[in-house]
Parts: C-alpha cells; structure tokens; sequence
C-alpha cells in the first residue's frame, strides 16, 4: 500500500475530497515524526509503538573496496507491532498457542 492508496482509503470513509485526505494522512505522518524527532514514543493501542533506537558506531567496510569505514553512531526509528496485530497478520499461529 501506498501514500496514494492510504489517502483513497481515508477519502472513502466519509464524505471528504481528496484534500482532505491527502490532509488527514499529512496530518498523521508529520505527528509522528515530530515527536520522533523530538525524542517521544507514540503508542497507538491495537496498533503498535514507535520509538527511537541508538546505534552505537562501528567500523564497516565498502563491499566494492572491501577498505574499513568508520560508521557514526546514530538514531534509527523502530516500530515494534502489538500483540493484537501480530496475532491478526499471524492467525495461525495465535490459534495454535490458545490450544
């Protein structure tokens, strides 16, 4: 799914043109990346949280060259799903723990 698809859906629900999907899915986005950038976790119940990770530095190497490059430290977004969402894409498998 895309942006693109994401703001159709959004547009069907109600009686809303398409800017004002194109607002609402705008909306959403810039709220979560600003209070990632600002250091904040989002919990969204049902859904999942999002939250900002270190990574310490460390020395890699250029797969063409194969010489040592030294990767900086830095922050990495991270998304981790909620039991409800795992158990809804896996069904199976929740089935098979309840037995």
């Amino acid at each position: 799914m895309t942006k693109a698809d994401l703001v159709e859906k959004v547009t069907a629900l109600g009686d809303l043109t398409r800017r004002d999907g194109e607002v609402i899915v705008e909306t959403i986005f810039g709220s979560v990346i600003g209070a990632l950038q600002s250091g904040d976790k989002i919990e969204i119940r049902g859904f999942g949280s999002f939250r900002i990770r270190q990574r310490n530095p460390r020395i890699g190497r250029n797969p063409k060259t194969g010489a040592r490059v030294e990767v900086p430290a830095k922050k990495v977004p991270y998304f981790k799903p909620s039991k409800e969402l795992r158990d809804l894409v896996n069904p199976g498998e929740a089935a098979a723990k309840t037995a």
